[in-house]
């Protein structure tokens, strides 16, 4: 039985996963007929994360080349890591058009027979493209290639984040730049859509439109049987990042499983330090601890502000919590900022830091880790920086400051100010 016109058409744009069986691709499910037809009609940027192995990438190329028959006067640019990444997906793009089920889906809707005027490695374009410019309607590219002077009104990127962008700052910046381009060929009215799996709390993700998120539990793909088997397989951190969409830092990990959700008024009259930040990537961490009971309860926030931006919010915390004193080092700026928070009418101990770093992370901190717990209102980026923190980690603003309070209370078993470096 032939389609009339508008049925053809409301089934590419509203059935895509029936279209997508028709082709081969019988694995697809409701989940991913909201994807495809989020990709083909939706109006604003947008991100899609989601695990290894949940056919995001094919449900790009069945919207690629639904966009290609449905908005033939659109120009997609679709984006991966390398030139070799986009090749397959092109060709996979070639293939679902020249498919007979597509052919006939294009002679219902448009009465003519569909073929690829123009068809490479990197290009496609139909005769359903009437633009007199002669512009290709998709062209694939990988990261490194030159965008200048190109203009789209649809652009993809697809893992343009990868295992490179974990390791390497130089690579998530550059990433970030590739992205950050992406912008200025937009043409007005045009969007962005990327997917992918994060790899790095600072990579490109970070500047994207917020994700919705489908990690392996929600997708319902695999059994648990499976994730097992899958997370038996692989280093804990690889699962962490392929499956489950989250970040940790290393196999060498000191610090898992933290204790959340006590009550903020038990950190009341304990002791506060400041790790102050001044210039460049770090951060302002300032962390509230307390000794009861033989728990070591935790409060912490984190600014990437320079200190002085951070004195109101943290004279709020001290006045909020009654704290005793703010042990503050000062190495850095000769006690500069002791004086700035003494006029702020805190109690403020200054000391001079001799340990090393690390050192004293893995031997206060970790000392007393299975008995710390984090009250609520604590900044989620703060638990994780702590959790995330290994010997080379970029950013060890937030381990540093409660370590120096570890250190304070360590092994003693009292909320006396007894501190370890004198």
């Amino acid at each position: 039985m032939a389609l009339t016109r508008q049925q053809a058409v409301d089934f590419l744009k509203y059935k895509p996963v029936q279209f997508a069986k028709m082709l081969g691709f019988t694995k697809l499910g409701d989940m991913h007929n909201d994807w495809i037809m989020d990709m083909v009609m939706g109006k604003k940027d947008d991100t899609l994360q989601a695990h290894r192995g949940s056919f995001k990438t094919t449900c790009v190329s069945i919207a690629l080349s639904e966009i290609i028959i449905l908005l033939p006067r659109l120009r997609t640019l679709f984006m991966r890591k390398t030139d070799n990444d986009v090749k397959e997906i092109i060709k996979q793009v070639q293939n679902i058009l020249c498919d007979p089920h597509t052919i006939y889906i294009v002679q219902c809707i448009y009465g003519i027979n569909l073929k690829l005027s123009t068809q490479s490695a990197t290009e496609v374009s139909t005769n359903l493209n009437t633009d007199v410019k002669g512009t290709s309607q998709l062209l694939g590219i990988g990261m490194g290639g030159s965008i200048t002077g190109k203009h789209y009104e649809r652009i993809f990127t697809d893992d343009i984040i990868n295992l490179k962008d974990r390791t390497s700052r130089a690579e998530r910046e550059r990433t970030k730049l590739a992205y950050q381009e992406l912008q200025n060929i937009k043409n007005k009215g045009g969007r962005i859509f990327n997917t992918g799996t994060p790899w790095h709390k600072d990579d490109a993700f970070s500047i994207m439109p917020k994700p919705k998120r489908f990690d392996c539990y929600r997708t319902g793909i695999y059994t648990p049987e499976e994730i097992q088997e899958k997370r038996d397989s692989m280093l804990p951190s690889l699962f962490a990042a392929n499956y489950e969409l989250r970040h940790i830092a290393s196999e060498d990990v000191i610090f898992t499983e933290p204790k959340k959700g006590a009550d903020p008024a038990i950190i009341e009259q304990g002791i506060m330090h400041l790790d102050s930040a001044f210039y460049g990537e770090d951060y302002t961490a300032w962390s509230i601890m307390k000794y009861v009971d033989g728990k070591y309860y935790l409060y912490g926030k984190m600014k990437r502000k320079h200190v002085e931006d951070c004195y109101d919010m943290i004279k709020e915390d001290y006045d909020r919590f009654m704290c005793g004193k703010i042990f503050n080092e000062n190495n850095a700026d000769k006690g500069m900022v002791g004086k700035e928070l003494r006029k702020q009418d805190m109690r403020v101990s200054l000391y001079h830091e001799s340990m090393n770093k690390h050192m004293k992370i893995v031997t206060y901190l970790k000392a007393i880790w299975k008995d710390v717990i984090f009250v609520a209102g604590t900044d989620d980026e703060y638990i994780d920086q702590i959790c995330d923190y290994f010997e080379d980690a970029e950013h060890d603003d937030a381990p540093d400051s409660a370590a120096s309070l570890a250190r304070i209370l360590y092994k003693k078993g009292k909320t006396e100010y007894q501190p370890l470096w004198n």
